[in-house]
């Protein structure tokens, strides 16, 4: 477990920080980037947690946990010194979200359009939490394309927007209640 019992350090008072392992980069690096917008994705979904209950809320704390997962997975790099013992996302985690969303999507009729964010205050901040969680995926794959990034991190973030999407639905009166694109409604 983390103790923290001074808040700040000033160790990146230059514009650097320390990955998991000690190594020290700027704070602008595409691993920080992409373990911070996981962050923001949780942050999204705390303010979701507002507005859920039961188990569309149970699974959001499992979820939140996860990302922090996630973001101890990214700041290790693998193959660097103190990144052998290091926090991984799993298959299991991975696994878990496609269940989930197989359950969740049983009770909703297919879409016949795209839908806007909205409906209910849970369902809009579920849209918001699924764009920041595919903002994370975009950065995550392109840092894979430089630097090694546990393959199960991304398909966990890649499925987490689904997720998001489908419970989104779900609490939107299993899809009732979604609000449908009209395409060119206002030309």
């Amino acid at each position: 477990m983390v103790t923290l019992s001074k808040i700040y350090t000033r160790g990146g008072d230059k514009g650097q920080t320390s990955l998991g392992t000690g190594e020290r980069v700027p704070k602008h690096d595409l691993r920080v980037a992409a373990y911070g917008t996981a962050d923001e994705t949780n942050s999204v979904i705390g303010i979701v947690r507002l507005h859920t209950s039961g188990q569309v809320d149970d699974m959001l704390s499992r979820i939140q946990n996860d990302l922090f997962d996630l973001g101890a997975d990214l700041c290790t790099p693998e193959g660097k010194e103190r990144g052998a013992g290091a926090l991984r996302t799993t298959d299991a985690q991975v696994d878990r979200l496609e269940h989930e969303i197989d359950a969740l999507n049983e009770n909703i009729e297919p879409l016949k359009s795209f839908i806007l964010p909205g409906g209910s205050a849970a369902a809009a901040y579920l849209h918001l939490a699924r764009c920041v969680a595919r903002r994370a995926e975009r950065l995550m794959t392109e840092l894979a394309e430089t630097e090694p990034v546990n393959p199960a991190a991304i398909r966990y973030m890649n499925r987490l927007s689904d997720h998001l999407f489908v419970l989104a639905r779900h609490t939107n009166n299993n899809g009732q209640d979604d609000v449908l694109w009209q395409p060119g409604a206002n030309t």
